[in-house]
């Protein structure tokens, strides 16, 4: 089973310890404590892979019992999560464990002036994630956060007199910086990197920034506010592919579901085998790079439960963001005493697009299961409509494919 593990054995049981000590304090707590009876050691990988995945619930009760607290330094609680289920709160020390990933991901130097556009506040944690490996760099860095819409002409006015060279953000923020930039017909000439976190890089993100910013490219990372960074990449590597850090042990599971076990020890939340909803493989990255790296396939909780029947978000989103004219897609379920009422696939079209949406929605209706079979009787309650923004977390920025709203 250890070809279904970022690191060989040689590499990764030496630091087995960690989750050793992860297993114990799981172990402690009185709702879990049962899943764990009959694993008591973590010597090798094997044994790591029989033990049970970790779900954002069971980290959640974890995290409320254990309540963890770092040794040398203020400890920080986060939220993640939110868009589309309850938020789960995270724990880290001051430094975010960034010195790691600084250690081997190196985007930002002394030269650059850096702009750190994620979501500051509010329990949101990339934004001082960003700021640490900022501080680690040694770079200048203009600590914007959100900005509202009328906004940005005079910051990105700004950018240019400071010859910004870097900016950072989910690539939904980002997103709405370069187009309001290429709508304006503004550039940035001096831009030379796009650091991303939080959401899968999108491909009109590409297409404005080749427009606004043409020397700019981008620097992902991968991970959540429970695992905190697992892997990073350069603009050589493909924007679905990660080099997992040395402390971050990465297992492919059934139906490639990716689970993470925490190598670090100075890590507050219990990591081990914990599955952050992400399908992925093992593969060789085309950059060169020697070892494997992930790529990340794209959620598997993204299959949602409208009248019975799995519909597939991801699906529906990839076709219909392929239409001429569309930029962007969300699906909204509307829900009324527990059942769904209505799906509205919302758009977000290209300035001057004119998107048939009565004929695209006929095509979603007659090609896919679930709509044309749950709304068989009311097929008024599917509707595909064009609107000027989607629906976006405003605590952490990110647009999620699809967002539940209740109504009574």
């Amino acid at each position: 089973m250890t070809e279904l593990f970022s690191l060989s054995p040689e590499a990764a049981e030496p630091h087995l310890r960690v989750a050793q000590r992860s297993l114990e304090r799981l172990r402690t707590v009185p709702a879990l404590a049962g899943r764990y009876t009959d694993h008591d050691k973590t010597l090798t990988l094997d044994d790591v892979a029989a033990l049970p995945p970790l779900m954002k619930d069971d980290l959640n009760v974890a995290l409320a019992h254990l309540q963890p607290k770092a040794e040398r330094s203020a400890t920080w609680l986060f939220q993640s999560g939110g868009s589309t289920g309850a938020p789960k709160v995270g724990y880290a020390p001051t430094g975010f464990y960034m010195a790691g990933v600084h250690a081997h991901w190196q985007p930002l130097d002394r030269d650059d002036v850096f702009v750190n556009v994620w979501g500051a506040g509010r329990m949101w944690g990339a934004h001082f994630l960003a700021a640490a490996l900022a501080d680690l760099s040694g770079c200048q860095i203009i600590a914007l956060g959100s900005v509202t819409k009328d906004e940005y002409a005079d910051w990105l006015a700004f950018f240019a007199a400071r010859e910004v060279t870097a900016i950072g953000g989910t690539p939904s923020v980002l997103r709405l910086w370069f187009a309001a930039a290429r709508a304006a017909g503004l550039q940035l000439p001096a831009l030379r990197k796009v650091l991303w976190l939080g959401e899968a890089w999108q491909s009109q993100l590409e297409e404005d920034m080749a427009v606004v910013a043409p020397n700019a490219r981008r620097w992902g990372m991968f991970g959540s506010t429970e695992t905190w960074v697992v892997g990073t990449n350069t603009p050589d590597c493909p924007d679905d592919t990660f080099h997992t850090l040395p402390e971050q042990l990465v297992h492919v599971g059934p139906g490639e579901l990716l689970d993470f076990t925490t190598l670090n020890p100075e890590m507050l939340n219990p990591v081990l085998r914990y599955q952050t909803g992400d399908a992925g493989r093992l593969v060789s990255c085309p950059c060169g790079r020697p070892g494997v790296a992930m790529q990340v396939l794209g959620r598997r909780d993204s299959v949602v439960q409208v009248r019975g029947l799995g519909l597939h978000v991801d699906d529906i989103i990839a076709q219909v963001e392929r239409e001429p004219g569309v930029s962007r897609a969300q699906i909204l379920i509307t829900e009324q005493r527990g059942r769904v009422a209505t799906v509205d696939v919302l758009l977000l079209t290209a300035q001057g697009a004119e998107v048939d949406v009565e004929r695209l929605r006929r095509e979603l209706l007659s090609a896919t299961f679930t709509l044309s079979t749950g709304f068989v009787h009311d097929p008024e309650s599917v509707q595909v409509r064009a609107v000027d923004a989607l629906i976006s977390n405003d605590r952490t920025g990110k647009t999620s494919n699809f967002v539940i709203r209740e109504e009574s």
